[in-house]
């Protein structure tokens, strides 16, 4: 029985900080775009242009806007 005014207690102080740290990652903006995250996967970082004038062959990186 005397556990449970340790335990009571410590539940609470935990429930607390939980819905504390969820409002606060909720109002900084960690859930505004859950889509996106998934479907990078998907999309090149980056385009490779071979430049055959030259004689040695460069790669060339192009940044997608």
């Amino acid at each position: 029985m005397n556990i449970l005014y340790m335990l009571i207690p410590l539940a609470l102080l935990l429930g607390f900080f939980f819905v504390i740290s969820f409002i606060w990652a909720t109002r900084g903006g960690q859930f505004d775009d859950l889509d996106t995250p998934a479907a990078r996967i998907v999309i090149d970082d980056e385009n490779l242009i071979i430049n055959i004038n030259s004689n040695n062959f460069k790669t060339v990186k192009k940044e997608i806007t």
